[in-house]
C-alpha cells in the first residue's frame, strides 16, 4: 500500500446521534492529519449518500475512512461492550478488505483494557437483525452485523483509492438482545466503550502516514 500524504485526513463515519455524541465528547485530537467526524444517518442508503457527498471534496482525496458505531454480535459468547475489528465488510453490493487490522486490535486492547476484541467479517443489513436471522448470518462466516459499515467502506473505495477500516462496539448479542439502545445496561456499556476508542483510531491513522520500507 502506498504511503498517504503527510496531512491526509481521517474521516470517521457513524450513523446515530448517540454514536456521534460518544465520539465527539471524547475527541482530544492526536492524529497525524485532520480528523473529520461524519454522522451519516441510519441505514446503508443514507451512509452511501453521505460518504459519497463528503468525499467529493477535493481536500479529502485519499483520505482514510473508518466506519464505527454500534453493531449486533452474531457469535455465541459475545457481550455488550465487546469490540469488533472487521477484516472485511460485505453486503450484496460487494466486499471490501480492511487495512492494518492487527494494529487496530493492538491499539484497542491498549485503549480499552479488559474488553474482548473480535476479528472477522462484518456483514451489512438494511434492517435491524433479530432472532433466527443472526444464526443465518453467522453461517456465512460473519461475526457481527450493522447497517452502515459495508455501505460506508464500499462508497469510500469507489470514490478513490484509500485505506479503510471498520470498528464496531457490540450493543446486543444473541443472549443479550436490546429493545432500544441506551435504555439498558448493555447500551450504556457500549456507549462508554465507544467513548474510549478514538486514541486507537488516531494511532491507526498515524501509522498510515509513516513511510513504508
Amino acid at each position: 500500500m502506498s504511503t498517504q500524504p503527510a496531512t491526509a485526513p481521517l474521516l470517521i463515519a457513524c450513523a446515530l446521534g448517540i454514536e456521534h455524541l460518544a465520539l465527539r465528547t471524547s475527541d482530544r485530537g492526536g492524529a497525524g492529519g485532520p480528523v473529520i467526524l461524519l454522522r451519516t444517518g441510519m441505514g446503508p442508503k443514507a451512509a452511501e449518500r453521505s460518504v459519497t457527498r463528503r468525499l467529493a471534496d477535493p481536500a479529502l482525496a485519499g483520505a482514510a475512512v473508518l466506519a464505527t458505531g454500534f453493531c449486533a454480535g452474531l457469535a455465541p459468547g459475545m457481550h455488550p461492550g465487546d469490540l469488533v475489528v472487521a477484516e472485511e465488510t460485505r453486503d450484496p453490493d460487494g466486499t471490501v478488505p480492511c487495512v492494518e487490522t492487527d494494529l487496530l486490535v493492538k491499539e484497542l486492547v491498549r485503549a480499552v483494557p479488559g474488553r474482548t476484541v473480535h476479528t472477522g467479517p462484518l456483514t451489512g443489513s438494511d434492517h435491524v437483525v433479530r432472532g433466527h436471522e443472526r444464526s443465518d448470518l453467522l453461517a456465512t462466516g460473519a461475526i457481527a452485523v450493522d447497517m452502515e459499515s459495508a455501505a460506508t467502506l464500499l462508497s469510500a473505495v469507489r470514490a478513490g483509492e484509500r485505506p479503510v477500516a471498520a470498528v464496531r462496539v457490540v450493543v446486543d448479542a444473541p443472549q443479550h438482545e436490546l429493545v432500544r439502545i441506551g435504555t439498558v445496561r448493555g447500551g450504556i456499556s457500549a456507549f462508554r466503550v465507544l467513548r474510549s476508542v478514538l486514541p486507537a483510531f488516531h494511532e491507526w491513522h498515524r501509522s498510515l502516514l509513516l513511510p513504508r520500507r
